[in-house]
């Protein structure tokens, strides 16, 4: 049997888009002479819909999609993702389900067991678990269909009391597929190829397996499509990061001998699903050219070289507002950088625009040494400018503030905390080093002096962020084992830390979460960003 595997860019309630892409894709499948062709999880809606599903006319549009997508199923068979209704009066009122169509009709449908009530999965809100499970007759295959999580309670410390594989196995089906929506971070990729070539190889059963690509909002899905043969062997993987279309065989007794896999490092992962995030979040919301404040320092340099890359260098716009506080490498750095891009820039001095809030501000602060307010003044006066252009060009503001400096709250809220989007705000700073060492690799962009110079925020003389916080060699990796593994004081402490740093630091950490509640969208790279997958109470006290 030939089976297409169609791995697709779609767009959360866009609805004639997603439909048309769909349909598209069918015919271009069937003219491959494929017997069916495959799509992700909730293909018809995008995903995560979420409370988008709490709409009866959201839902209808979704069925509207789904009829006029089983008019294509003729002469070939189709699944496809999409919300199904839930006839039991008790329960929730949807389920997440996989239509199999053909015959230019609903010809089955199966719904999701698992669903995933963790992290940034929320489906537990909105579906009802499925409780019924049968494989699917078509032609000569008997097919187990299942979505995503369905497969994934195969660890020895399972979260679910039944693995449907288990139950489907019993009726003796000749493949496996399964529809997914995988988001990315950095590790996804391993965990995921495990978990399907464990399930091959338990069941021993060949494997398709379908997933989202592209970003939605703060969360990017990278693709990787994969069919696994019943001995847990990839025989074949889709691309990274884009669309891909394949037809397989899974009649074929042996794995493709020549697959190596895809191999790439943490951060060309995280460089890739950047810059897919970027150009997703700018193209689905309708918006074209980036602003930016370019200050010299590392974060809004990378955050400008990825930008470039997913948009264009003529839509993006750099500005750089020095103070009486920039140094002038700073000022050259920056300006070296939008010249090796490409990219336009403007400079635009605060100064005058701070002595007069200085003035305003002198019967009130006389008698008071220069401190944190004269230093957010400055980052607020620059806000307002990138805004005003912002609003007067249609440019939107990225955010360039890293996740080192969001734990621990190194940053001026409404000043350069603004954005209509956070790029770096899952990336450690450590690792925006890297992302800069990466986007060097064929050749100077980032200019020299600005990866190796000290990081400053450079709002009062001589400043440097190790000033106010431990050197980020150290800091970052008491915030992963925190933030990403949930140590907590005491096993940081007994692993070598230095006590006084760990408990400032953690301390930071969680009073500062006030802060973050009011940043921009965080795409999404690690397995626990600060946003949706990470859900603290701003009023408590813990470790303070």
């Amino acid at each position: 049997m030939k089976i297409a595997l169609a791995q697709l860019n779609y767009h959360v309630g866009n609805f004639a888009a997603n439909v048309l892409k769909i349909k598209n894709t069918i015919r271009k499948a069937k003219e491959c002479q494929a017997d069916i062709v495959v799509f992700a999880e909730l293909s018809v809606c995008g995903y995560p819909p979420r409370d988008f599903l709490e709409f009866s006319d959201f839902i209808e549009q979704c069925h509207n999609g789904i009829d006029e997508i089983a008019c294509e199923c003729t002469g070939i068979a189709a699944i496809i993702g999409a919300p199904g209704i839930n006839p039991n009066e008790k329960g929730k009122p949807l389920f997440n389900s996989a239509y199999f169509l053909a015959e230019g009709k609903v010809w089955a449908i199966r719904h999701k067991s698992l669903l995933p009530n963790y992290d940034v999965f929320d489906e537990y809100r909105y579906f009802e678990p499925n409780r019924n499970f049968e494989v699917i007759n078509y032609h000569d295959q008997k097919i187990a269909l299942t979505i995503c999580e369905d497969l994934w309670n195969i660890d020895n410390d399972p979260l679910y009391t039944v693995t449907p594989m288990d139950v489907l196995s019993d009726q003796r089906p000749t493949m496996m597929i399964n529809i997914a929506a995988s988001p990315f971070h950095y590790n996804q990729d391993a965990v995921r190829k495990s978990v399907l070539t464990r399930n091959a190889q338990k069941y021993g059963l060949p494997l398709v397996y379908v997933n989202h690509v592209g970003a939605q909002t703060e969360l990017i899905f990278d693709g990787g499509s994969l069919v696994v043969d019943k001995n847990g062997n990839i025989s074949s993987e889709l691309s990274y990061f884009e669309e891909d279309f394949k037809i397989i065989d899974i009649d074929e007794k042996t794995a493709d001998t020549g697959y190596s896999g895809t191999k790439a490092d943490k951060i060309q992962w995280i460089h890739d699903a950047l810059v897919l995030g970027i150009h997703d979040y700018f193209g689905k919301m309708g918006f074209q050219k980036a602003i930016l404040g370019l200050s010299g320092g590392i974060d809004s340099a990378v955050t400008l070289a990825l930008a470039s890359q997913a948009l264009g260098n003529k839509n993006c716009l750099a500005v750089l507002l020095p103070s009486r506080f920039s140094s002038n490498h700073s000022v050259n750095d920056a300006r070296l950088l939008a010249e090796n891009l490409n990219v336009s820039y403007h400079i635009i001095s605060i100064e005058e625009a701070y002595k007069s809030l200085e003035n305003t501000l002198q019967p009130y602060f006389a008698g008071l040494p220069f401190g944190l307010a004269e230093e957010n003044v400055q980052a607020r006066i620059r806000a307002v400018i990138l805004m005003a252009l912002s609003n007067k060009f249609g440019y939107i503001l990225l955010n360039t503030s890293n996740k080192s400096e969001a734990a621990v709250g190194y940053g001026t809220l409404y000043g350069d905390m603004c954005g209509g989007l956070s790029v770096l705000g899952d990336v450690y700073k450590t690792d925006v080093f890297a992302l800069a060492r990466y986007l060097n690799r064929n050749g100077e962009i980032i200019p020299e002096n600005t990866i190796i110079k000290p990081p400053s925020a450079e709002l009062r003389p001589g400043q440097k962020d190790s000033d106010s916080l431990p050197e980020y060699s150290i800091l970052d990796r008491i915030l992963f084992q925190y933030i990403e593994e949930r140590k907590s004081p005491r096993e940081l402490i007994d692993a070598g830390f230095d006590e006084t740093i760990v408990r400032k630091v953690l301390r930071m950490v969680n009073t500062n979460e006030w802060k973050r509640y009011q940043t921009p969208p965080i795409l999404r790279t690690s397995p626990k960003a600060f946003g949706m997958g990470r859900r603290m109470p701003i009023v408590g006290k813990y470790l303070f």
